[in-house]
């Protein structure tokens, strides 16, 4: 189901009583989801995915138009790559979608089991949170990841996409309901909330009445500050990705070039894009300038301290704002810290606890890095760029969850469930 209302001044009570019928719509689906057999759900992403393929160039074609409005509006280009698709990029979202079905169902499973001395047997099962509220921004591909992700765990999603991909995710959209359809569920499981009306935002956060359980935001600082101030119902929380990657002493140098360049300029506008370098100053000798002078030939603006300015007079003078800034572009700031220590302080200081990497040969260190550092991903030796859930096996994942509740790291199947206690006895009654 699309909720289409035209940009302009909308009667609020008329937008209120679409989005509550939305809501409802999605508790009912859910429903019928938390019993609806694996092969039911799995059926339906396999149709999903066919049906990406099969309407690849109605999508490009949408994508396009979206693309242009986007670059008449003045929209840099590395935001036009965030929402950009190509043909290798629809066919990742169907690969995913695939990728998704081929996952373990969690739904059901019995995470612990145990007896009590009077023969009662209690489980710990796994079900689904309910109804999903789903907003977020420039990226199309997470309408599919979020509606597939949420499907697999039994749940019904509402999607409230930017209005910078609105024709994308119809679009999108549409071969999920497909997908449905084929399989016999209800198509309503899946729905995409049309009007770019940023009153609908508000509506969502309001919980629609009890109808939505869980708010996750995926976007700007901006948005989530919005969803974590507003929301009357709980956010996973995904905060900005203030990424590091510190090069420490014992690096070897040409890994740490490898893992640089690639964690700031594979894809500059993803979250888990390494925003500031760190090196260890017994290490700059040697490791600094090779490392700051590869970026800036790679056409990557470097900030940096008195240090890093040293190397090269490209380099920008960094300020205090740029320590604690996601550039979401090829910039990123530099400084040279006092060993590791002097890296975990700086990133305690300035990161968002998102995603952060040591390079180093010196395990000793690289296990004081990977226990210190209070992020939701901690690397060694590795990109930055692997903070998605499809690297790490999960099939997609519909944001990084930087809080500490109740998910953290990649949003995934798994982490789109909760729990009951499932009690067995055969007349046991409490003593008084």
């Amino acid at each position: 189901m699309t909720l289409a209302i035209a940009d302009t001044k909308l009667d609020l009570r008329l937008l209120k009583i679409e989005l509550l019928a939305i809501g409802q719509e999605a508790r009912k689906a859910a429903r019928s989801l938390a019993l609806a057999p694996t092969e039911q759900k799995n059926a339906a992403l396999f149709a999903a995915a066919a049906a990406l393929r099969a309407r690849m160039d109605d999508i490009l074609r949408t994508n396009a138009e979206d693309r242009d409005a986007a670059r008449a509006s003045g929209r840099p280009e590395s935001f036009i790559d965030r929402l950009t698709l190509t043909p290798a990029r629809v066919e990742a979202m169907a690969k995913g979608l695939e990728d998704i079905a081929a996952l373990a169902d969690p739904v059901g499973e019995t995470i612990a089991a145990w007896e009590r001395p009077n023969g009662l047997r209690i489980s710990r099962v796994r079900v689904p949170l309910g109804v999903i509220g789903m907003i977020y921004e420039s990226r199309p591909n997470v309408t599919a990841d979020a509606g597939a992700l949420a499907l697999k765990a039994g749940n019904a999603v509402i999607l409230r996409g930017g209005s910078e991909t609105i024709a994308s995710n119809r679009a999108i959209h549409a071969c999920l309901a497909e997908g449905l359809r084929a399989a016999g569920l209800p198509e309503t499981a899946i729905q995409l909330i049309g009007t770019t009306d940023r009153a609908a935002v508000g509506l969502l956060l309001e919980g629609l009445d009890g109808a939505v359980d869980v708010i996750v935001p995926r976007g700007g600082k901006s948005l989530v500050e919005r969803v974590q101030k507003e929301a009357r119902v709980p956010v996973f929380a995904h905060l900005e990705g203030i990424c590091h990657v510190y090069v420490d002493e014992a690096a070897d140098a040409e890994k740490a070039r490898a893992i640089v360049l690639n964690a700031k300029l594979r894809r500059t506008g993803v979250c888990g894009s390494a925003e500031t370098l760190l090196v260890d100053d017994a290490a700059a000798d040697r490791l600094l300038a090779p490392l700051i002078i590869a970026l800036l030939d790679a056409g990557c603006e470097v900030r940096g301290d008195a240090a890093t300015r040293a190397v090269d007079a490209r380099v920008v003078p960094a300020t205090e704002q740029d320590w604690a800034t996601e550039y979401l572009d090829a910039i990123i700031s530099a400084k040279v810290v006092p060993g590791v220590a002097g890296a975990i302080a700086h990133i305690e200081r300035y990161g968002s606890h998102h995603t952060d990497s040591i390079v180093t040969e010196d395990a000793a260190t690289a296990e004081t890095f990977l226990a210190e550092v209070d992020s939701a991903i901690v690397l060694h030796n590795a990109s930055t760029q692997f903070a998605d859930g499809g690297e790490f096996g999960m099939g997609a994942e519909i944001g990084i969850a930087t809080g500490r509740f109740h998910a953290r790291g990649p949003v995934g199947v798994e982490q789109l469930t909760t729990f009951k206690y499932v009690v067995r006895g055969n007349g046991q009654t409490r003593p008084v």
